[in-house]
């Protein structure tokens, strides 16, 4: 087989929005740091919404990014706290897919701590090829071919090989 169509994941992404800024915001960023043991960034906004009493740069949802063979092992464990069940249409068309945890407490290894209460999270997961890094490079930057794209199959088939996952229907 051609090394160069091997799939690894890229980076996940473990996103808690809590929708205020204030003391559920600390106790996110906190949760995400107790899980992952990286320090996260807090996100902040691009637009008013004045109906959700939202504006510019108001801080509202915490998240943290783990690449490497920390991210394969993290992946694993997330995954068993949604009973390694995927549904098929979490699944976008270059082969990434989320899925939500609803409270880490599911998730393996993890105990409950009574200072950070109860809280889910988002987890997106990115996958790569080899050769990918032309769209990051600073000289002679490219678009991916289309042909070396990770189609939805392909990562679907990857998901079930790697981590021995079920593909679920609706939910």
């Amino acid at each position: 087989m051609n090394s160069l169509k091997n799939i690894r994941v890229e980076k996940i992404t473990l996103n808690v929005g809590v929708g205020e800024p204030g003391d559920k915001l600390e106790k996110a960023s906190k949760l995400l740091n107790y899980i992952t043991g990286k320090k996260p960034v807090q996100t902040e906004t691009l637009k008013r919404i004045p109906t959700w009493n939202v504006r510019p740069h108001l801080k509202l949802a915490s998240k943290v990014t783990i690449r490497g063979k920390e991210a394969h092992k993290l992946l694993a464990r997330l995954l068993k706290a949604v009973n390694d069940k995927i549904s098929e249409r979490k699944f976008d068309k270059y082969g990434n897919f989320s899925f939500g945890v609803p409270e880490y407490i599911d998730i393996e290894g993890i105990e409950y701590n009574a200072q950070l209460g109860m809280a889910g999270m988002d987890v997106a997961v990115t996958f790569e090829r080899p050769g990918y890094r032309i769209k990051r490079r600073k000289i002679q930057q490219k678009k991916i071919p289309t042909k070396n794209r990770i189609t939805k199959q392909e990562a679907i088939e990857f998901m079930k090989k790697e981590f021995n996952i079920k593909i679920g229907g609706e939910e």
